[in-house]
């Protein structure tokens, strides 16, 4: 048995090896024909690029703000935000004067609220640059910026030779090269695909070429079924001529914990129990939502007897979150100082978690029918 899984081993290792040096040969060649690649995306985007605000009235600012809400989230969502965004916070000193409550609550919806503080915090240190910085390295020390957003606005905005490596660059370049590669992770497949991205960036216009790569990924080269017919770069995709592009990127699936939570609905003479994460809090600093059992000083099991309002799940990073709502009597006083008595007329005015905030409507409604 022992010889056998030797034998079975050596044979793996020798296909893998083999498979790599082919890669690299795919690579080797589409690298030589750059020139030809560049010249059939650029003019595919030149037709077919979306009209997106950043890209019809490009800035400095608006690259900034839509790169940081297109992380983890779809551009047909950001759009309203941003058109939101840019209406009340409309450059960089606004939004770094702006208070950190009217910051949050213009991103109300989007998540991932860190994004929002490191945005204000960048928007306070670039306001006070006495020459704007035009360097992938002078932006990557700013909060919240990667490899990934310091090339997307410095080889936008400036022209700086820095490509841009995300989920969707990572796909086309797999499928382009077949490569079978086991990634543990995106951030791997990141770092492993920038040096065939570099290789295949233009002298001339590189912000306009990463965005063509990143609008192929979003609009063609799809995870799934992807639009390989009407692909300007077909001719040089190896996973297209093996006729299975989907088999690429090969990515680990991405293990999800599951999680159950017990929340009340403390309704008072008219005002809402909600919690009030802390100000150093790691996801939800400063924000709203209806509190858990424990966090009210409820027994769990005694609350779960009661009145079932609603049963909801989201997800939040590598964690799927089963919230159960109960209606429950109010707690009893003195409160802690991050519970909170909420007027049901006043909870526009606070920021609240995306999913909370529907909830909360959702539930409110119903007892008021």
């Amino acid at each position: 048995m022992a010889t056998n899984n030797a034998g079975s081993t050596k044979g793996f290792c020798f296909a893998a090896t083999v498979f790599s040096a082919l890669c690299a040969v795919v690579a080797k060649t589409l690298i030589e024909r750059r020139t030809e690649f560049q010249h059939a995306l650029r003019a595919w985007y030149r037709t077919h690029a979306r009209s997106l605000p950043w890209r019809d009235e490009p800035s400095l600012y608006k690259t900034v703000v839509s790169e940081f809400m297109l992380q983890q989230t779809q551009v047909k969502t950001v759009l309203p935000y941003l058109a939101r965004w840019l209406a009340e916070l409309p450059d960089f000193p606004a939004l770094a004067a702006a208070p950190e409550a009217r910051v949050l609550k213009l991103w109300e919806g989007l998540g991932y609220y860190s994004r929002a503080r490191n945005l204000h915090r960048l928007a306070q240190q670039v306001a006070a640059w006495p020459t704007m910085k035009r360097t992938p390295e002078a932006w990557r020390e700013l909060p919240g910026v990667g490899p990934y957003t310091s090339a997307a606005i410095t080889s936008i905005s400036f022209g700086a030779p820095a490509a841009c490596v995300d989920g969707n660059v990572v796909r086309i370049l797999a499928r382009l090269t077949a490569d079978a590669t086991d990634f543990r992770d995106s951030a791997s497949a990141s770092k492993s695909f920038t040096p065939l991205a570099e290789a295949l960036l233009p002298a001339a216009s590189p912000g306009d070429h990463n965005q063509a790569m990143m609008e192929l990924g979003a609009t063609v080269c799809f995870r799934h079924n992807p639009l390989c017919l009407t692909c300007p770069v077909q001719a040089f995709c190896a996973a297209a001529r093996r006729g299975e592009p989907e088999a690429f990127p090969r990515l680990a699936a991405k293990q999800m914990e599951q999680r159950s939570v017990t929340r009340v609905w403390c309704e008072h003479e008219g005002n809402l129990l909600l919690h009030r994460s802390a100000a150093g809090a790691r996801r939800f600093a400063n924000i709203h939502e209806l509190p858990t059992a424990e966090q009210a000083a409820l027994d769990p099991t005694r609350v779960a007897r009661g009145e079932l309002l609603a049963k909801k799940r989201r997800g939040i990073t590598r964690f799927q979150i089963t919230e159960s709502i109960y209606a429950a009597a109010a707690p009893r006083r003195p409160l802690p100082a991050e519970l909170v008595w909420v007027s049901l007329a006043e909870l526009a005015s606070l920021t609240l978690s995306g999913p909370h905030r529907r909830w909360v409507a959702e539930i409110a409604a119903k007892r008021n029918a």
